[in-house]
Parts: C-alpha cells; structure tokens; sequence
C-alpha cells in the first residue's frame, strides 16, 4: 500500500519509473529556479536600494508577514489552486524573499557568501541523499526536528527583545542541527510522493501541485540551513 492507501503494483514498469524520475527532477528544478531567483533578487536590491529597504523598518516587517501570508496560503489552497498558478505563488515567494535577505550582501562579506552557500550545497546534498536511499522511517526524526523549530522561532523572538551574544550562537547551532534533519526527513516524504505519482495515486495535474509544494519545502530547508550557516561561520564586513 502506498502513503494514498492505494495497492502498489506488483512490480515497476519503465513508465512507473519514468512518472517518479520526472516528479523528482520537477520538485529539484523548481526549487533549485527559486534559489537562484532569490539570489540574483538579493544582490540586485542590495546593489540598487537594500539599504532603504533595511532602513524602513514597517516596509521590512510588511514583507516578512507578506511572505508568510503566501506560504500558508499556498499550503491550504494547494488542492484548490491549479498548478500554474501554485507555481506563481511559489516563484512570487522566492522574488519576496529575495528583496527580504538582500541585507545579507550588505552585512556579509560576498566571499564569505559564497563559501557558505557551498557548504550549504554540500551539506543539503549529503543529507538529501541520505533522507532519499535510507531504508530507516525518519517520520520520528521530523516530528522531533519540527518541535525543535518551534522551540528555536521562540528563543529567537525572545533574544529579539532581549539580545544576548551567546544565546544567538546556541540558536544558530541548533538550527543548523534542526534542517539538517528536516532536510532528510522531506527528501524522504518527496520520494513516497514520487513513488505514489509512479503508482497513479494521483492525476498529473494533482502531482504537478504536489512537485511545486515539494519545491518549496526543500526551498525553504535550504534557505534556513545557509542563514543559520552563515551566522556561525560567515564573516561580517
């Protein structure tokens, strides 16, 4: 039985395979068109106006509370929406967040920038090829990798309003613990996804969806695994 409850086939055929093989590389192709949308956005703004961004404080906080209307509203109209037009929420999200984390470029020095998103790659890629062959069920993993986050979004809240040096070096070890294993823990549900596309649990519109929702849960892994990087090791200018 697949994760739709559906009985799977006694064996996979050339097309089943060819059904995951095109899930995976459409959830890794998107998610990887979002990084490098986000990537040329921020250091396009930082280039033109990041610091007028930084500076309006409400515009800054409108943006952040923008990108967060957009992911809760594509992960509850998911099944509602077509496909193209979850694809242009996922896009427009990756676009916002861009302009969001152009003050990296700013505060950071680019080669340190740079080392850091290949430590991240490396990092993502080992972890996501873990999560993908490991016969483990790393449901348990998430669940706990999932409470964690809520724990760190409350520390970080409070070290907000109260900053303490050593607090925020303890947060940004533990983050970077946190998506590691969220990175594995997803590449595995992407994988059960794509098996399922395989075995017809759904209809290729429906899988688009799923790949594009896929997309943006490892975009997001990524882009929280390189901040929480990036503040350990990265260097300031």
């Amino acid at each position: 039985m697949n994760m739709f409850g559906q009985e799977a086939p006694a064996m996979y055929g050339p097309e089943t395979v060819a059904l995951q093989n095109a899930f995976v590389n459409r959830v890794f192709g998107w998610m990887t068109a979002g990084l490098a949308l986000t990537g040329f956005i921020a250091w396009y703004v930082a280039s033109r106006f990041a610091a007028e961004v930084v500076k309006h404080s409400g515009l800054y906080l409108v943006l952040v509370l923008l990108e967060l209307a957009v992911v809760i509203g594509l992960s509850f109209a998911l099944k509602k929406i077509s496909a193209s037009l979850a694809l242009a929420g996922f896009l427009f999200f990756a676009a916002l967040n861009g302009v969001t984390l152009s003050w990296i470029f700013i505060v950071y020095d680019p080669t340190s920038i740079v080392k850091t998103f290949l430590a991240t790659s490396a990092t993502f890629g080992a972890m996501g090829l873990y999560g993908y062959l490991t016969k483990r069920d790393l449901t348990t993993l998430g669940s706990l990798c999932f409470m964690g986050l809520f724990g760190i979004i409350i520390a970080s809240l409070v070290n907000l309003i109260w900053p303490n040096n050593t607090v925020g070096f303890v947060i940004s070890i533990i983050g970077v613990l946190i998506f590691v294993g969220l990175v594995a823990y997803d590449t595995q549900k992407i994988k059960q996804m794509a098996l399922a596309a395989g075995e017809g649990a759904f209809e290729e519109e429906t899988g688009k969806k799923y790949a594009i929702f896929g997309a943006l849960t490892l975009y997001l892994d990524f882009v929280n695994l390189f901040l929480y990087i990036l503040r350990l090791f990265g260097s300031r200018k």
